[in-house]
């Protein structure tokens, strides 16, 4: 039986600071400003063929833990943090078929001014770009941008509904065919299909036509990271290629079947969605070795449980600083941040476990899923997961990125998964998209 491939991506955790100070990251650790490792990392993951890179991002420092500003920027903790559509542009300019996609919140970006930076940016790569559609979850970063504070949870899926059906308009206001470059009439543009958008919502309302021109893909290839069942509905309606990180195969496998359930009852085909899950492998050269380095993670892991504390504030506004790390979590804490986030802690803390217990359990060692080994025990572990899960791939989140990591995935990892036929070996179309929707 042939066997059918799956897709491979890079959740690459801010475009920055996040490797200072790590071993084997070359001019990064004298200077992280400029973008050298990750233009290396972009050219290496292209080389192997990898579907995506998925620029994520946050525009606020966290103070959550403890009230203060002090342990993440002592620790680089998400900060700082540069624009994703500069470094977006300058992986672009690095590479030929890779995509990229860029994280941009709807309360901080009018949706003429997010169409155009996106259809730009779709344009200078010839057609490789995607949109890492968020809503927010922090008031604090919706204060840098002059409000009071977000939305409710749910409310700011109900606008980003309202989001894409503007931005939507403002791709599509130009037509196929209306760049006509017509050197014998002295035609660029044809004007009858370049259209005014006069789009009118309750939260958003733009005039159009852009004028940056259309897409190269019509419209960029969309990302999304629903969790909660309100966000899952709209990663159902308008995602391509979906970030997920339940924990375990069987959860895995639900949260698929349930993308893929709800996309169907919009009249979507759920093949057109992409669920890739969040990995985080431990290569060894050698069976013992990677047990050897999994125990280390694990203990470095622990001894960095106030920073590993402070991020997880960070993404759900509640200051776990606070709490008595060897007393059970309280079930009645609420978010209004990441849901999922917190839900998953919740359950593994089900049964009275203390909060240390259960953090260390979510902290964990795979995200979604435990691989340790070789290059070809993760290979042979990947395939089996997939299967088990029914596909669609495999998003790397490896924390601290430095040149080692990127090279054990890409020059090792990747030739034993291309060897078993499980991942492509050359690209097949020149679009994000095209290549997304290949199998």
């Amino acid at each position: 039986m042939a066997v059918r491939p799956f897709h491979l991506g890079w959740f690459l955790q801010g475009s920055s600071v996040q490797a200072w100070g790590e071993p084997w990251t070359g001019s990064i650790g004298q200077d992280w400003r400029q973008p050298d490792l990750f233009i290396d990392m972009a050219r290496a993951l292209e080389r192997a063929c990898f579907d995506y890179i998925l620029l994520e991002d946050s525009s606020y420092i966290g103070e959550a833990y403890g009230g203060s500003r002090e342990i993440y920027l002592k620790n680089g903790l998400s900060v700082p943090r540069q624009d994703p559509s500069v470094i977006a542009t300058l992986l672009f300019a690095a590479t030929k078929r890779i995509g990229v996609a860029t994280t941009l919140a709807t309360f901080t970006h009018h949706p003429y001014l997010l169409a155009r930076i996106i259809a730009t940016l779709d344009q200078v790569s010839a057609g490789r770009a995607g949109w890492n559609m968020v809503t927010g979850s922090s008031d604090m970063a919706a204060r840098n941008y002059g409000l009071e504070a977000l939305p409710e949870h749910d409310l700011r899926y109900d606008m980003a509904d309202e989001y894409m059906a503007c931005v939507n308009a403002l791709w599509d206001s130009w037509e196929p065919g209306a760049i006509l470059a017509d050197r014998e009439s002295g035609v660029l543009v044809d004007h009858t299909k370049v259209r005014t958008v006069d789009f009118k919502g309750q939260w958003y309302s733009s005039r159009g036509p852009l004028n940056s021109g259309p897409c190269v893909q019509g419209r960029p290839v969309i990302a999304q990271a629903g969790g909660s069942p309100r966000g899952r509905q709209f990663a159902a309606t308008h995602g391509e290629t979906v970030v997920a990180n339940p924990k375990g195969i069987a959860a895995m496998k639900a949260y698929r079947d349930d993308i893929r359930a709800r996309a169907a009852a919009t009249g979507r085909n759920p093949d057109h969605i992409k669920v890739l899950f969040l990995v985080n492998p431990i290569i060894g050269e050698s069976a013992e070795h990677a047990e050897m380095r999994r125990l280390e993670r694990i203990a470095q892991a622990d001894r960095r449980i106030a920073q590993r504390l402070a991020h997880f504030s960070k993404v759900t506004n509640i200051d776990f600083g606070s709490m008595d790390l060897d007393k059970p979590i309280d079930e009645t804490l609420r978010t209004n941040g990441h849901q999922q986030n917190l839900d998953t802690l919740k359950r593994l803390g089900a049964g009275g476990k203390t909060l240390r217990q259960a953090f260390t359990d979510y902290s964990g060692t795979g995200l979604s899923v435990d691989l340790c080994g070789t290059v070809d025990a993760i290979a042979g572990q990947m395939a089996e997961v997939v299967q088990e899960v029914g596909g669609d791939g495999f998003l790397f989140s490896m924390g601290d990125v430095s040149r080692r990591v990127v090279a054990e995935v890409a020059d090792g990892l990747v030739p034993a998964l291309q060897a078993r036929g499980l991942v492509r070996k050359a690209y097949g179309h020149a679009t994000f998209r095209e290549n997304l929707l290949e199998f």
